[in-house]
């Protein structure tokens, strides 16, 4: 007979379910796109995607491939690696914060441990 053990402190009765990835980088960029002042139209037009497309990226309705997420992050003069880093700065922190402009310290970082 074989029997299941749970690891100590994985079981989480009370806890709410963790997000999904694709409705916290959609708020990561509406987030940035507010902050820089911008309509949908106006990140939308740049990024070569249409309003409404980047609308459901950003309420977490599409799961958009890391070429669109690529294009309306550098519309928005951000990297894939300001997302990323965003969204673990929230998930750490809560969803309160901030997203960062520029990763280049993180680089730095990363370029040294490789």
């Amino acid at each position: 007979m074989t029997s299941t053990r749970e690891t100590p402190g994985t079981e989480h009765p009370t806890a709410e379910p963790e997000r999904l990835w694709r409705e916290m980088v959609g708020e990561l960029l509406r987030d940035a796109r507010i902050g820089r002042g911008e309509t949908l139209a106006e990140t939308a037009r740049r990024a070569g995607v249409s309003p409404q497309y980047l609308s459901e990226m950003e309420r977490g309705r599409k799961e958009a491939s890391s070429e669109m997420l690529a294009a309306v992050s550098g519309a928005l003069e951000l990297t894939l690696l300001d997302l990323t880093l965003g969204v673990a700065e929230r998930i750490t922190m809560g969803s309160a914060a901030p997203i960062r402009q520029a990763a280049q310290p993180a680089r730095g970082t990363y370029a040294l441990a490789a």
